[in-house]
């Protein structure tokens, strides 16, 4: 009985979803970003020097570009949030008593009596007035809440183990048909990364290897259609 107790109050999967969101979005974008940007060189050149120059260019620059826009984007969240809870404290010290019948009238529309509503209003509000107006009228907890630096950290750290796996590609494999070769691979890694994305969230695997091989495949393919289009000899 312990043991089902045990389970049944382990964490959430929502629980990773800032942190997984993060990264998924990083490795994604390094896997395919790198690959497409070493597809299209390649689609252009006969050497080997240009490819990793520009995939490493690529590599550094998507890294560094992802941390810094989860930064400034999950900052921009988090600015949202302190200016609503400031909000909420000076309604909360201006005007309590309408501040109580909107709490009653939000545990009233999720389905409890009217009377029983304002008495988990009146109950929680003595207990802690602020974290139950945060949590219950602005929709703001622990899960859900911005952590720009986690977001950064994930994202830019999963780009670089992303983009690093299309390096080893240009590095390593034949240069003739280069272009195959990281299609073929970035397709296996994107495949993996749906995989393990899908069972850390407790998703679909089906659905994302599907979603994330098809929106693969459009990228690389348009970005080898450029390399072709111009044909530039890169020497």
């Amino acid at each position: 009985m312990t043991d089902i107790a045990d389970d049944y109050l382990e964490p959430h999967y929502i629980q990773r979803s800032n942190w997984l969101r993060a990264a998924v979005l990083g490795a994604n974008d390094g896997i395919l970003s790198t690959a497409s940007l070493a597809i299209g060189v390649a689609a252009a050149s006969d050497l080997r020097e240009p490819i990793i120059l520009a995939t490493v260019a690529g590599l550094v620059a998507g890294a560094l570009s992802m941390a810094a826009g989860e930064y400034v984007s999950v900052s921009s969240q988090t600015d949202v949030e302190k200016a609503d809870i400031e909000r909420e404290k000076q309604e909360l010290l201006d005007m309590p008593d309408i501040e109580l019948v909107r709490l009653a009238e939000i545990y009233e529309k999720r389905g409890l009596k009217k009377d029983t509503a304002l008495i988990v209003a009146k109950e929680l509000t003595a207990h802690d007035a602020l974290a139950t107006h945060i949590r219950d009228e602005l929709g703001i907890n622990d899960i859900s809440q911005a952590k720009p630096i986690q977001a950064a950290l994930a994202s830019g750290a999963s780009f670089t183990v992303g983009g690093i796996l299309p390096l080893l590609v240009v590095i390593f494999l034949p240069l003739q048909n280069m272009e195959y070769y990281l299609y073929g691979f970035a397709i296996i890694f994107l495949i993996i990364l749906g995989t393990i994305a899908a069972k850390t969230g407790g998703s679909s695997i089906t659905k994302a290897i599907i979603r994330i091989t098809f929106w693969g495949t459009v990228a690389m393919g348009l970005t080898a259609f450029v390399g072709h289009l111009f044909g530039v000899n890169m020497v």
